[in-house]
């Protein structure tokens, strides 16, 4: 079986390794503006189908394997009161964004799309994060490390923000950026309905 995972993230392909899967990397490039009134979840997954759909039609098909390739494509956000925290244009939306994750709950939503020729099956991931109460301090400490830099909500949880989550619900590798047991879910059934 030949996958692609359409992602320039080192996060998602370091995550896919870990879990075992040999793949190839195709970067999709898609628009990703937020469209008036869609919601986030309809957000994040209509992006992962763009992104799989992207990297379907601008690669060929190679001789030497039995099957079409399975396009993943994925994208993940940060969801507070609702509102996208998408990824921080500077240091003071950076700072901004984790004076608003402080002290309280979030979600994390990671669209999952698979696709292999004309099937396409995915799903919506929701992890919910707590941060513990951030000082000013710490803001400035953790902007000025630019590890938030690229991140959506400004912070990544495998690194030094992991100081400020006591406790999640849900996945841990979907806030990093895939589920990966949603991805081996979604490729059982992908496959199984093109037996």
């Amino acid at each position: 079986m030949r996958l692609i995972l359409a992602s320039a993230s080192p996060r998602r392909a370091e995550l896919l390794r870990a879990a075992g899967y040999a793949f190839e990397i195709v970067v999709a490039d898609v628009d990703e503006s937020i469209r008036p009134g869609e919601a986030p979840s309809v957000y994040v997954r209509r992006l992962a189908a763009d992104k799989s759909a992207a990297a379907q039609s601008g690669t060929a098909k190679a001789a030497p394997y039995a099957r079409e390739p399975i396009f993943l494509g994925a994208d993940t956000t940060v969801v507070v009161d609702g509102e996208i925290l998408g990824k921080p244009r500077d240091d003071d939306e950076a700072a901004m964004m984790l004076r608003r994750l402080s002290g309280r709950d979030h979600e994390v939503l990671t669209g999952v799309s698979l696709r292999q020729g004309a099937y396409e099956v995915g799903r919506v991931e929701t992890t919910v994060v707590h941060f513990r109460a951030l000082s000013e301090q710490e803001v400035g400490w953790y902007v000025g490390s630019k590890e938030g830099h690229g991140k959506a909500g400004a912070y990544a949880i495998q690194g030094l923000a992991s100081r400020f989550i006591p406790r999640i619900a849900g996945s841990y590798s979907n806030v990093v950026g895939l589920p990966v047991a949603c991805v081996a879910e979604l490729m059982t059934s992908l496959l199984a309905s093109r037996l």
